[in-house]
């Protein structure tokens, strides 16, 4: 944490927690960065072409978004976990066994998009107790963002 002290309306305890979460919101982010980018390299069959432009689309988005989300925990005076080991520990995101079939591909990647949305929507009730609107905004994003790509892919499967 920085030395100067940090004066923007929200406790340091509460800015601390919300770091926190926020750091459990990156990792799923970051994770489900690198299984989209995986699937990206590696799909196959039928439909390789839709999936390889869609999941390198959702891929590019989900590089952005971890850089607001690691940028947040920083103007709220943390610091940002970044490794594997930690993003490992914080995700809820399990990572892939071996290159699954197409289907198989986009059924994880829903319950991916999925599990980012629960932790998003997990952090609210914190966020809104401190007032913080910012990181309110940038969470309401996130999970109208991760809801559309859900739904898309869940479309794939009818």
């Amino acid at each position: 944490m920085s030395t100067q002290s940090i004066n923007i309306g929200i406790s340091e305890t509460d800015r601390h927690a919300i770091a926190d979460g926020l750091s459990r919101l990156l990792a799923d982010t970051y994770t489900l960065y690198l299984k989209t980018h995986y699937f990206h390299w590696n799909v196959t069959g039928p439909m390789f072409q839709t999936l390889h432009l869609m999941f390198e689309t959702q891929y590019n988005e989900l590089a952005l978004a971890v850089d607001l989300i690691a940028e947040r925990i920083r103007a709220l005076g943390f610091f940002a976990p970044g490794t594997y080991k930690e993003f490992s520990a914080l995700t809820s995101i399990a990572e892939s066994d071996g290159v699954p079939k197409a289907t198989e591909m986009i059924t994880q990647l829903v319950s991916g998009q999925e599990a980012v949305v629960r932790t998003a929507r997990s952090l609210f009730e914190l966020v809104d107790k401190a007032q913080d609107e910012a990181t309110a905004d940038l969470l309401t994003q996130r999970i109208q963002l991760h809801e559309k790509t859900a739904w898309m892919l869940r479309s794939l499967l009818e």
